[in-house]
């Protein structure tokens, strides 16, 4: 791995249950089991996931479409079953549905041609996420030495 392919966040336990990712930037974001009957509201690794996926492939998206046209609506759901079977917790049935609309008039009718190609060039080349997920690569857990 070279420099520029690396790449990281170091999640920290804040308290039972509760975690805070840093990436190199120094932005945070805060998630946890969804078992806090305090605040339910947090953001599970699974749905994590379902964001890092939907939101990969949106950014993609957005470089090849906005640049045509502003969008006047653009929301991106992904959804997913979470199972367990003899291969262990996973999910399955991933869908990414991207509900966009632009305004009237050329340049909206450029957006909206190139609507269906870039979330296909998305999928099938430009999202990190969604790519390493259906390609599958494997993960290493190790203990380190405290």
């Amino acid at each position: 791995m070279t420099d520029d392919s690396l790449r990281s966040v170091s999640i920290e336990r804040t308290r039972t249950g509760h975690f805070t990712a840093t990436n190199v930037r120094g932005g945070t974001i805060s998630f946890g089991t969804g078992s806090d009957p305090e605040d339910g509201t947090g953001f599970t690794p699974v749905e994590l996931l379902l964001a890092a996926i939907g939101g990969c492939t949106a950014a993609d998206v957005d470089v090849a479409t906005a640049r045509h046209a502003e969008p006047t609506e653009f929301t991106v759901e992904v959804t997913g079953d979470k199972i367990s079977d003899g291969l262990g917790n996973r999910m399955t049935g991933l869908t990414v549905t991207f509900t966009v609309a632009f305004p009237d008039g050329g340049p909206g009718d450029r957006a909206r041609t190139i609507l269906p190609r870039a979330v296909r060039t998305s999928h099938e080349r430009l999202c990190t996420v969604s790519r390493t997920v259906e390609i599958g690569t494997p993960v290493t857990t190790t203990v380190a030495d405290v």
